[in-house]
């Protein structure tokens, strides 16, 4: 009996070993990689029917920082939750904030959520924000890249709100409107679904907006490269347009090394996506990486532009802050050590390529030759 289990055990690894060799092997740089093939190593020990508790333990120990990449977006979810509680006290007790605080509880309560924000964005990735002197006075529409988690634009609304008192109105994805115990926060805070109509509505009220072209596609499936996942989305361009206000161009460095999205399955997610429009591709990190944000000069309304001419213009002058202040591809460990000393990026002096539909960019790749690309753009996306 025991030696027809010792035989059977190093076929049972075998197998155990040609299954992890089956993952995609362009994502083995990948931290979940990482955690996907110990568990694979355990899970075949266990399936040998031979369990050490000291390697049981050693194991756990070892896991435990992949656990804790997990973990950490749920503290975003906690502070989500937390603002939008903050706005349910301010409304039960409105009538005591107005009498003794504050004339709008709307107001007190944003005030109270952006301190909340901007202390954990200072306290936990230094953050910051560079050309301010390129807000104007009146309304304007900022155009941003989204990363894994939209984090710098909570840091961003924070800090304007805070030290500017100037709100940004921001537009999101339908599904966030869904999600229990957020809807006093979205409506708090003016975020909108948005329509081409309501957005220039928001603008010619006086308002600042924010919008980003790639959205929660961008932000599933963009990587480390910082590539626009723009595809053909013009209704930015005719919510400027049709408002008559300059476009404020914004790039926060290293957000994708902060959260990333899992690069295993990718497939599966993309399916998923398109046939729900629900993000479920799991999201990792939260780390303590160096976080700036940058605007660029604004971008004056221009009514010989059409739409496509001025998405073309704006994906441009984001691409250009990605290659003044970005190294790509991004890196984690390099962004932790931005935390204690910032080393200027090295310009390159990379061909010039000729402008398609996004700029650089048409649905996330560049036309140009594989010397200039990430290892996961030469990877299909099926």
């Amino acid at each position: 009996m025991v030696e027809t289990q010792c035989d059977a055990r190093p076929v049972k690894a075998y197998i155990m070993s040609d299954l992890l060799k089956k993952f995609d092997q362009d994502t083995l740089n990948d931290v979940v990689q990482i955690a996907v093939a110990v568990a694979g190593i355990y899970l075949g020990i266990f399936c040998l029917e031979y369990v050490d508790t000291e390697y049981s333990l050693w194991l756990t120990w070892f896991l435990m920082p992949v656990i804790v990449t997990f973990l950490l977006p749920a503290v975003i979810i906690v502070l989500i939750y937390i603002s939008s509680i903050i706005f349910h006290l301010y409304r039960l007790y409105r009538m005591k904030v107005v009498d003794g605080v504050q004339p709008d509880w709307k107001q007190a309560a944003r005030l109270a959520v952006c301190a909340l924000w901007d202390a954990h964005g200072w306290l936990w990735h230094g953050y910051e924000i560079r050309g301010l002197e390129n807000i104007p006075e009146g309304p304007f529409l900022v155009i941003y890249y989204h990363g894994a988690l939209p984090i710098d634009m909570y840091y961003f609304i924070a800090r304007m709100l805070l030290f500017k008192r100037r709100h940004i109105h921001t537009v999101a994805d339908r599904f966030l409107f869904k999600i229990p115990g957020w809807a006093s926060l979205l409506e708090g805070l003016c975020v909108i679904p948005g329509t081409v109509g309501t957005c220039a509505g928001v603008l010619r009220s006086g308002n600042a907006l924010a919008i980003s072209p790639g959205g929660v596609y961008e932000a599933q499936f963009g990587d480390h490269c910082y590539r626009l996942y723009w595809r053909n989305r013009i209704g930015f361009a005719k919510v400027a347009q049709e408002a008559k206000v300059p476009i404020i161009p914004m790039f926060t460095q290293n957000v994708r090394e902060a959260f990333r999205t899992v690069g295993w399955l990718r497939g599966v997610w993309l399916r998923i996506y398109a046939a729900i429009r629900v993000p479920l591709a799991p999201v990792y990190g939260g780390f303590p990486v160096k976080l700036i944000t940058h605007l660029g000069k604004p971008i004056e309304y221009d009514p010989n532009l059409t739409p496509e001419q001025l998405q073309k213009k704006v994906a441009t002058a984001i691409e250009e802050l990605v290659e003044e202040h970005q190294r790509v591809p991004g890196s984690i460990l390099r962004a932790l050590t931005e935390r204690l000393y910032e080393v200027p990026k090295k310009s390159k002096n990379a061909p010039a390529l000729a402008p398609v539909a996004n700029g650089k960019c048409q649905n996330g790749s560049l036309g140009q030759s594989d010397s200039y690309k990430c290892d996961s753009d030469r990877a299909k996306v099926s």
